[in-house]
């Protein structure tokens, strides 16, 4: 596998709004540092012990994203030097996070994950559920967390127009939330949508953030 030549593959196709999570999950410290010598900086992981252990063994200007489910016990491993946490899915792990974080005297920035997928295994707020959360104004003084934007998935299938659809309902929710919410909040401006397989159409929906692993590294490996 060409990684340079995959990464630049992608560059290519993203426009200037929309940056690069590389998904290294299950891809091993040598292979991350060739992508990471091409140039790419932004590396996406979805489990706390191994994203633990290649902040450990990796250079440490990278920007690491949690992109996977989070589970609160695991919250404190990750939270002296993750950049962004993508899947916040429930109240309850977003003011875990606040907790952890005030211990490490650092703001963590988090994206709220909202569920548009058909498939029921996949996590995250619905639209009302993410709403009353909002109105409830709990949020605000969690002075530890500070809310960037939104993250989905759409639903795994070869219809385009159905993974359209998903994406696009996700960006008019984000405007209904950057208008009500967030105003004059200039970090409320991420979207997080797209993988490898529909990233392309996330970023004609307007993600600010696509989360591609297969393109670059090929099928995982298991470390």
């Amino acid at each position: 596998m060409n990684i340079s030549g995959q990464l630049q593959n992608v560059w290519n196709n993203l426009p200037q709004q929309t940056r690069l999570v590389a998904v290294s999950k299950f891809h091993s410290p040598e292979i991350i540092m060739e992508a990471y010598e091409a140039g790419q900086k932004i590396f996406g992981e979805s489990k706390v012990q191994e994203l633990f252990e290649k902040y450990e063994l990796l250079p440490k200007d990278i920007e690491w994203h949690f992109i996977g489910h989070l589970q609160t016990n695991k919250i404190k491993y990750i939270l002296p030097f993750v950049n962004l946490i993508h899947a916040v899915d429930s109240e309850k792990l977003f003011l875990e996070i606040n907790k952890e974080a005030r211990k490490t005297g650092r703001k963590i920035n988090v994206l709220l994950q909202i569920h548009i997928a058909k498939e029921e295994t996949k996590f995250g707020f619905t639209e009302e559920e993410c709403l009353n959360f909002l109105e409830k104004g709990t949020y605000k003084s969690c002075s530890n967390v500070e809310i960037c934007g939104l993250m989905g998935m759409a639903t795994f299938t070869d219809n385009e127009s159905q993974i359209r659809s998903e994406f696009r309902k996700i960006a008019l929710f984000f405007n209904e939330l950057k208008h009500g919410f967030f105003k004059s909040c200039d970090s409320f401006k991420e979207l997080s949508l797209g993988m490898s397989d529909d990233y392309l159409i996330a970023i004609e929906e307007g993600s600010t953030l696509v989360r591609v692993g297969s393109k670059i590294f090929g099928e995982r490996g298991f470390i």
